[in-house]
């Protein structure tokens, strides 16, 4: 980041930065509903019981089988050899469904589900999505499709090999609609994972490219639940430990992929973050990340870092009292910023600062990409009807969202 970049950022937040002095948690007369999520086995070998939570899933019949929902590059690791020793081992009949994109279409989910229907044919199988967000996401599609259209999902359990999405927390996935070049969403509260098995040594062959990409998009999730206009006492305490944990952990696993503590820290990290988006919702980077990423395929968490800290910057701006646009509780940028550890006005600045020091580069390449007026226009419109931007503590109409991608080009 350039000099002049960050002086830009701390001279449109210093104006507000008064109203910002305390850090105030949701207040408890705030109304929310608490629902359970997932039971979670989280430890290293956890993947070892994968049988045993299947089988629970069945009620002990040893009928009925499991779908492991992967991709190829998962299943080249041998992890995925793994699972179905562990399945084999009690005895539970296993199909493998592995062609997984690295953003799940909505023809790659409907392909799955037919290998299940057909492979499985008038009955239920547990499927169990092992791999990154994108494995998570696409079995959620498939155990939705697979299933009677008039009952429930098919019964899921999720094992996360990345520290990131947060997936295996709720019941809907984002695919890609390639032919609108839009992400959609699918699931429902059935396709909720009875249970999330957290092996953090899953996790440690991870390269430090991914393993940053994941990682930003876990500290996203966190950023966006703490100061979303849906956030609950139950979520802002999910949101608040898993900002802490992945901002101080994070830098270390990608230094050292082996780093035992590290990965066990950042999948707990994830989890938490993930439990807070599914009770408070997303925000604006999400809703511009989505975007990038349908237009142009890049990475989730790349996408999410290009536009990051301009999007924060603009945040700070309408948090001023009386401004009309910030939400219910403008301490929540307080909280933000105590939980990072600098000052209010400092958070854009820091945020770039973290992306950059663990290999996620923040600012639009627009040369590489071709951002030209009207591809910005595109983006903002796509950004736009993505219904996450609407749970942003600042409203942003489409002329907004082209001034955060114009301002967020390098």
């Amino acid at each position: 980041m350039s000099t002049t970049d960050r002086a830009g950022w701390r001279e449109r937040a210093v104006s507000n930065a008064a109203s910002l002095t305390s850090a105030c948690a949701c207040a408890a007369t705030t109304p929310f509903v608490h629902e359970p999520g997932p039971a979670v086995d989280s430890g290293p070998g956890a993947l070892a019981r994968l049988g045993e939570h299947v089988l629970d899933v069945h009620s002990g019949a040893r009928t009925g089988g499991a779908v492991i929902v992967t991709d190829r590059g998962l299943r080249a690791t041998g992890i995925v050899d793994e699972a179905v020793a562990v399945l084999a081992a009690v005895n539970c009949p296993t199909v493998v469904v592995d062609d997984v994109p690295g953003n799940p279409t909505v023809s790659s989910v409907e392909a799955g589900a037919t290998v299940v229907a057909d492979a499985f044919p008038g009955s239920r199988p547990v499927v169990v999505a092992l791999g990154g967000g994108s494995a998570l996401d696409a079995a959620k599609g498939i155990a939705r499709l697979a299933a009677d259209p008039s009952g429930p999902g098919l019964p899921l359990v999720a094992v996360p090999t990345t520290a990131g999405t947060g997936a295996e927390t709720n019941g809907f996935g984002v695919l890609e609609d390639p032919a609108r070049r839009c992400k959609v969403y699918c699931g429902d509260a059935s396709t909720t994972p009875r249970v999330a098995v957290l092996d953090p040594l899953l996790t440690h062959g991870l390269p430090a490219g991914p393993t940053a990409a994941t990682g930003v998009d876990a500290l996203v999730h966190a950023l966006e639940s703490l100061v979303s206009r849906g956030r609950s006492p139950v979520s802002e305490a999910f949101a608040v430990e898993a900002l802490r944990r992945v901002w101080r952990w994070l830098p270390a696993a990608v230094g050292d992929g082996g780093d035992a503590t590290a990965r066990a820290e950042m999948l707990v990290g994830a989890h938490l973050a993930g439990q807070a988006l599914t009770r408070s919702g997303l925000g604006l980077v999400h809703a511009l990340g989505h975007a990038i990423t349908a237009h142009h395929g890049v990475v989730h968490g790349r996408a999410l870092g290009m536009v990051l800290p301009e999007v924060v910057a603009w945040s700070l701006d309408g948090t001023g009292v009386g401004s009309g646009d910030s939400g219910p509780d403008d301490g929540a940028w307080a909280r933000v910023a105590e939980t990072l550890g600098v000052p209010v006005v400092a958070v854009p600045e820091a945020l770039a600062g973290w992306c950059e020091a663990v290999g996620v580069s923040v600012g639009v390449d627009g040369e590489a990409l071709g951002l030209g007026r009207p591809e910005l226009d595109a983006l903002a419109t796509t950004a736009a009807a993505d219904p996450v931007g609407r749970n942003a503590p600042r409203a942003a109409d489409r002329g907004a969202l082209v001034g955060l991608l114009t301002r967020s080009v390098r």
